[in-house]
């Protein structure tokens, strides 16, 4: 499980959400850590998207250990029913945890993890391997020795590039001057960059939308504000939501928002379009599929993200050659099968690696898959720290509370940020036809969405070189 080392520390790298609980839990554990940020403060991630309103309430958004921790010391925990933007999820709950002095003392700001290996061992040498400490080095050169190290650090800085192979499209590294991250602030800090321009958005996903709803908004706003978007799917289904399918009839009502956008002619809608070429041309930029191209001033690459195990090359991993997580825990969030709120509950035995004691947890156990709740991530790290304690029943009796509504996949009403106790996750009632979550089902299932697990299968334009896009071929969308 860990080194033989007992006075060393378990390494927890990361102080977002789900690093934070870790530590919260190995507090009540009494286990000696150190929990290492890269940031200048907790939840450094969180802050560059403090802006959106996240889709679940609080209560799904606090670990029930760190809540124990904060209340001892007097904490005034938010209204369950409140939806917190990112800055208030990292001002109300996760730095008011950072700064309890069982954490505090504990935690180190401005510690890049560069690498994690074992002492004095590459990743061919296996004897005395379980028994020998990690090795933990910081961009400073500072070298830590470690138990265990719990790698909490995330995809933030990992964003997946603009070109459709999953390499840098020609010209991509060239432009990067023209691209934005996921998830800039259109309507607040980053206002001026988008006002009176032609944004272009490329994606799919929840963050796609977030900013072409903003987008759309500014457009009202400012004259000479366009939008287009980008998706490679030869539909938005994915996008939209399952709408009359969906088992929470606001959930799918609230996608029409964007949908209704498109319609009406404020964003301009390219499907099937996998990026080829980025090609800066003074002022502005032109993106090709290789048939059709766009030019705009500004792209926002919403094309979600990817894990980093470069700083593990030395450690013996596990890793799904498709998501990149654990091979055991791939099939339970595939996002052809799953959405987040359908990913059964799951704990140490999917997060162990033929490495003892190294654990991924948070967004980054589930490699390239989007199908991450924060309540899963959290149960992981209760789940993880009680097996570094010992207590391998309490470990393994993982179980996730989820709210039956399925809190992932929906967009919070305009303007509202509370929903009712019991009622939907999307500020509305769950229909009373909706189907009843079956108690012989395992804990933490949601209801379907409407569309097949997170992705919506649909054929992908394929592009022979030199030739046109063919039609009708089968392949994954994304």
């Amino acid at each position: 499980m860990t080194s033989t080392v007992p006075d060393l520390p378990v390494v927890v790298i990361g102080a977002g959400p789900v690093g934070l609980a870790a530590a919260a839990h190995l507090t009540e554990r009494g286990l000696p850590f150190l929990l290492l940020e890269a940031g200048d403060s907790a939840a450094a991630a969180v802050r560059q998207w403090g802006h959106v309103r996240l889709f679940s309430p609080w209560r799904f958004d606090i670990d029930p250990a760190a809540a124990r921790l904060l209340s001892d010391a007097g904490w005034v925990r938010p209204d369950d029913d409140k939806l917190p933007t990112g800055a208030q999820l990292a001002a109300d709950y996760l730095q008011p945890l950072a700064d309890l002095p069982a954490i505090k003392n504990s935690l180190r700001y401005g510690a890049r993890v560069t690498a994690v290996t074992r002492l004095g061992l590459d990743r061919v040498r296996s004897l005395g391997r379980e028994q020998t400490p990690y090795l933990v080095r910081l961009a400073d050169g500072t070298d830590i020795l470690a138990r265990a190290v719990v790698d909490a650090s995330g995809t933030w800085g990992m964003p997946n590039w603009l070109g459709a192979s999953g390499i840098p499209a020609h010209g991509e590294t060239a432009a990067a001057a023209f691209v934005e991250p996921a998830l800039p602030d259109v309507l607040g800090r980053d206002r001026d960059r988008f006002a009176g321009s032609h944004t272009l958005v490329v994606g799919a996903g929840h963050s796609a939308a977030n900013t072409l709803l903003a987008l759309a908004e500014l457009a009202g706003q400012a004259p000479g504000t366009t939008v287009s978007w980008a998706i490679r799917a030869t539909n938005p289904a994915r996008t939209y939501g399952g709408e009359a399918a969906d088992a929470l009839p606001a959930r799918g009502a609230l996608g029409s928002r964007l949908r209704e956008h498109v319609e009406n002619g404020t964003i301009t809608l390219l499907t099937g379009f996998s990026v080829d070429r980025v090609t800066a041309d003074g002022d502005t930029v032109t993106v090709s599929d290789g048939e059709r191209t766009v030019t705009a001033d500004r792209i926002v690459a919403a094309t979600g993200f990817r894990p980093d195990h470069t700083i593990t090359g030395e450690l013996r991993l596990d890793l799904d050659p498709i998501l990149g997580s654990t091979r055991a825990l791939a099939p339970l969030i595939d996002p052809n099968e799953h959405s987040c709120g359908t990913v059964p509950p799951h704990g140490i035995d999917e997060l162990t690696h033929p490495e003892p004691g190294y654990y991924a947890i948070g967004v980054k156990s589930y490699g390239r898959a989007p199908t991450f709740l924060l309540a899963t991530g959290y149960e992981q790290a209760r789940s993880v720290v009680a097996a570094l304690a010992g207590d391998w029943e309490a470990a393994r009796d993982v179980r996730l509370d989820l709210p039956e509504t399925g809190v992932c996949n929906s967009n919070p009403v305009e303007g509202d940020d509370t929903i009712a106790a019991g009622d939907g996750c999307c500020g509305a009632p769950a229909s009373a036809d909706a189907p009843s979550v079956d108690a012989a089902e395992p804990a933490g299932r949601g209801l379907a969405t409407g569309i097949a697990g997170g992705l919506l299968t649909a054929p992908l334009n394929l592009i022979t070189l030199g030739d046109k896009p063919s039609e009708g071929r089968a392949g994954s969308c994304c």
